[in-house]
């Protein structure tokens, strides 16, 4: 068999050699002491080309996302977020678990929060509730099918928050790509927002580690949850090492994967029985309904395995996501073989 081609995440990808060599030669201390150089470089570096005081380095996102609703509510409070947020769907209902918090969350076409949708769940404290302790966001969008906020609508999202006290925390795991979609730099696009975490392991291509970004209280706060979830580690240097090059050399990448998405929506939307809009796939996400193929996305995904293509299907729908291990000829090939498969399946009804 020819090479697999692996489309079921960008938490696939492989480090780079020059990862790997970064890796070999890292400086290495003690990190829960301040002491891993490495370490320290990539919290510097990751605060600086995020426009924020400080960062710390952690585990996964998903550890960085309940780290910062940790620190920026009590027991009792209520998050506002959509209703198919990472933070809902995916994190073990953490809110809850870690946090004593409860979520109030808004359906969406586009996984996209409007502020006038917000502001109706907005509640203040009072004999029977806490009140609102933050709003999430996540940008990209990850079950939206990689949909990215405007800049515009973040910066009235936080504006209108911050007038009222609440503060605003992106789930930002893809935020470079919604960067890249933009055409800004990441400092411009999360300046309003209080709390970002973002994803070294994803389109950045690192194998290990996500980061927190914020205010230099906000990080004292969240170095304190981090150990107490069992996210302090040691000689973390050699994984440092890693995310300092997938941050200084990755994002100038993303532009590339957007566009194999893009190819990839193209070529399906011309496939008897898919249904895709190619214009709503603006990052490295897709989603495509097969659901009048005749067959169940299951079986798709079985049968795109065997000819040696991997993606994820869920409910009647495949899911795909382009990276830096999955080339434009990858793409194409993925495309003829997903052909193949559907064009199969007609033949076997007909005969």
């Amino acid at each position: 068999m020819s090479k697999i081609i692996d489309l079921r995440s960008d938490t696939v990808t492989r480090p780079t050699p020059q990862m790997r060599r970064a890796m070999f030669e890292a400086e290495v201390g003690d990190d829960v002491y301040g002491e891993d150089p490495t370490v320290n470089r990539l919290e510097e570096t990751a605060a600086r080309v995020f426009g924020k005081e400080a960062a710390v380095f952690v585990p996964s996102g998903t550890m960085g996302n309940q780290i910062a609703i940790n620190v920026h509510t009590r027991p009792g409070h209520e998050i506002i977020c959509d209703e198919r947020s990472h933070i809902i769907l995916y994190e073990m209902g953490g809110p809850a678990v870690n946090s004593c918090c409860i979520t109030r969350t808004i359906p969406t076409a586009d996984g996209i929060l409007q502020w006038d949708e917000i502001q109706k769940r907005v509640r203040v404290p009072s004999d029977h509730f806490r009140g609102t302790g933050l709003i999430s966001l996540e940008n990209t969008h990850n079950v939206a099918g990689g949909r990215v906020y405007p800049p515009e609508l973040i910066r009235e999202i936080c504006d209108r928050a911050h007038e009222l006290g609440i503060k605003v925390h992106l789930d930002g795991a893809r935020v470079f790509n919604a960067a890249a979609y933009c055409g800004i730099p990441v400092d411009q696009l999360v300046a309003p927002i209080d709390s970002v975490m973002f994803c070294l392991s994803k389109g950045l291509g690192a194998p290990v580690g996500s980061m927190l970004v914020g205010s230099r209280e906000f990080i004292r706060e969240a170095r304190l949850v981090r150990k107490g979830l069992g996210g302090g580690m040691r000689q973390a240097g050699v994984l440092a090492a890693a995310g300092l090059v997938a941050l200084e050399e990755s994002p100038a990448g993303l532009a590339a994967d957007h566009a194999n998405a893009r190819l990839l929506a193209e070529a399906l939307a011309e496939m008897p029985g898919v249904r895709i809009r190619p214009e709503d796939v603006v990052t490295n996400i897709l989603f495509c309904d097969i659901s009048e193929t005749g067959l169940t996305s299951r079986e798709v995904s079985a049968r795109l395995a065997q000819k040696g293509v991997l993606a994820n299907g869920v409910a009647g729908r495949m899911r795909m996501v382009t990276h830096h291990d999955v080339s434009r000829e990858d793409c194409e090939r993925a495309t003829e073989l997903m052909r193949q498969v559907f064009e199969e399946a007609r033949s076997a009804v007909v005969a």
